[in-house]
């Protein structure tokens, strides 16, 4: 063979392999979704697997090398009104993230160069016109698309390798009070799934949409409120018509049963004046079917499996829209896992779903510490002693609005055994009017009450960060902080759990005790999320900062400085790794 032959040969192979590779990468396929948790390389969707763990396999950094963790890079996007709250991706060393204009970024995870970035064009009319406007809270990728939602009822699929747009979709119109979307898509086989925003206004029907992956078609559309007979016979009056409702964070996808599992909003007008007799009387008479529920969807059709009501006649604005739900075999049972605002942890059976019935709860417990709008829970997850307002005020009422859980993500580690989960512990002064009824489909905002945040009787408010078995509740540590703990959890295979502060420090715990191992300020809150990543063979953790969220608007009234000086328009990228 000859020497100029033998380089041709060498050269076409070493080309296949490149375009081998090139293919292999330039694609988020529906099977690296389905094995995501066993590829602790990447963080492919929102909750970083169908588990639901916002876990990292990762080990390089651990618990021992933790203390050499410095900053690697960082990123520092267009001024972004109420800070960051989105989840980066990371997908073959390249990370995405959005700001709460709708603009994203892709960025070389090695040492953040911009790749790329595409700003949405929105309606900000329409974006803005709720009390807590405008943010976006991540996106999704697959199939070389990048799927995002926008605050005005948009879905846009870009190019995962130029950022150009590939489709714009008009998925979601106001004729219904209907507003947008605020949390990440979730891509479940051909469709991208996504949920509306809207608990606050006086419109219906809080859809869940489907589209098509490939085109931005609708498939299919799920309302929250009065998609069923049995949802509208559990409105008086036909209420449902200005009842709320929607599905503002993202759900949860089940392989084994072929399940979208997800958590709804609350309803309007949020209070109600009609206390006991909530049943027959009031701005909105019955149980007010399906919000602040867990529901279960057939991804194919966008049917009801199976549901249950966390919160009948939600009176408190304690809805089921934080989406975590995670997916736990224990004992050879499977478990869903859910948390609920109210501060109620809901264990549910994984298995047995269908014909529209309820969902079998398996256990319910509460790790709000400070709550008073309940005696308690049962284990089959039943309210016990609930209060419900008439008009007038009611002090001191616990947790505030904001919940003693929020929409920010906890973790489970496999390898402890344990999940995280932060809690807030806050009140409010609450005083409850009767509202006036707005026009059917109307969208306006809907509230029956006016509140000011507040501390528990006898103590400042305050945060926890809890490990407990996610089945049982029993508790394994508690770590109490100054400052509720707003921004999603991470742990690690390398027996760290991370915890993005709300006063932008940045520490790393151990996973099995709560000890602090490393901290590093930020210099801003946080109230995003935080994941980990290889690029080159190097692991990496990336958070996001930025505050003022609405929930992020009690920090300045109930604890001064820091929060009553801290910007709320601009936030960055920071990504670490061992020095």
């Amino acid at each position: 063979m000859t020497k100029r032959l033998e380089f041709k040969i060498k050269a076409l192979a070493t080309s296949l392999m490149l375009v081998g590779a090139a293919s292999a990468t330039a694609d988020v396929t529906w099977n690296k979704l389905l094995n995501a948790q066993n590829d602790p390389n990447n963080w492919l969707m929102y909750h970083q697997s169908f588990d639901g763990y916002h876990h990292s396999g990762l080990d390089q950094i651990n618990s021992s090398n933790v203390k050499n963790l410095g900053v690697s890079w960082i990123h520092t996007p267009n001024a972004t009104k109420r800070g960051i709250q989105s989840f980066p991706l990371a997908v073959d060393g390249v990370l995405y993230y959005t700001s709460a204009s709708g603009k994203v970024w892709a960025l070389d995870g090695t040492n953040g160069k911009p790749i790329w970035s595409y700003q949405a064009k929105l309606d900000n009319e329409r974006g803005e016109g709720t009390f807590y406007n405008p943010y976006n809270r991540g996106i999704a990728v697959a199939y070389g698309k990048v799927y995002l939602g926008t605050v005005d009822g948009r879905m846009i699929a870009l190019d995962m390798k130029t950022g150009k747009p590939v489709w714009d979709k008009m998925v979601m119109t106001v004729e219904k009070g209907n507003k947008g979307f605020t949390g990440a898509p979730l891509v479940v086989k051909d469709k991208v799934i996504i949920g509306s925003n809207g608990g606050e206004l006086s419109g219906c029907c809080g859809p869940i949409f489907a589209v098509n992956a490939e085109t931005g078609d609708t498939v299919w559309q799920f309302d929250t409120i009065g998609g069923d007979q049995r949802s509208r016979d559990s409105w008086g009056n036909d209420s449902w018509k200005t009842g709320g409702g929607g599905g503002w964070m993202t759900g949860q996808y089940d392989p084994k049963t072929n399940s979208i599992w997800w958590g709804t909003a609350n309803p309007a007008p949020d209070y109600d004046y009609s206390g006991a007799k909530w049943k027959t009387e009031g701005s909105r008479p019955g149980d007010n079917l399906y919000t602040s529920s867990v529901i279960v969807l057939d991804p194919d059709t966008g049917k009801l499996k199976s549901y249950f009501q966390e919160m009948p006649h939600d009176g408190w604005d304690f809805d089921s829209a934080v989406g975590e739900f995670m997916r736990i075999s224990k004992g050879g049972k499977d478990y869903v896992v859910h948390p609920n605002k109210g501060g109620i942890i809901f264990v549910y059976d994984g298995a047995n779903l269908g014909g529209g019935n309820k969902l079998n709860v398996e256990n319910a417990y509460a790790i709000g510490e400070t709550f008073n709008y309940i005696k308690g829970v049962s284990k089959k997850g039943e309210l016990i002693g609930r209060v419900d307002f008439t008009e007038g005020k009611f002090p001191n009422m616990c947790p505030a609005i904001d919940g003693a859980i929020s929409w920010n993500a906890g973790s489970y580690s496999p390898k402890t055994g344990l999940m995280y989960k932060a809690t807030q512990e806050w009140c409010f002064d609450l005083e409850v009017v009767k509202a006036e009824r707005p026009k059917d489909f109307s969208g306006q905002n809907y509230f029956g009450a006016s509140w000011t945040a507040t501390h528990p009787k006898g103590k400042q408010a305050y945060g926890t960060i809890q490990a407990r078995d996610p089945i049982t509740g029993k508790s394994a540590w508690r770590v109490e902080y100054k400052y509720p703990v707003l921004a999603s959890l991470l742990s690690t295979k390398g027996d760290l759990l991370f915890v993005p502060g709300a006063d932008g420090v940045f520490q790393a715990l151990d996973a099995k005790t709560g000890k602090e191992l490393w901290s590093h300020n930020n210099g801003l809150g946080h109230h995003g999320g935080v994941i980990s990543y290889t690029a080159k063979g190097k692991q990496y953790v990336a958070v996001v900062t930025g505050w003022g969220s609405h929930v992020a608007g009690n920090y300045g009234p109930l604890f001064g400085s820091p929060f009553s000086e801290m910007p709320t328009d601009n936030g960055q990228l920071i990504v670490y790794s061992l020095k």
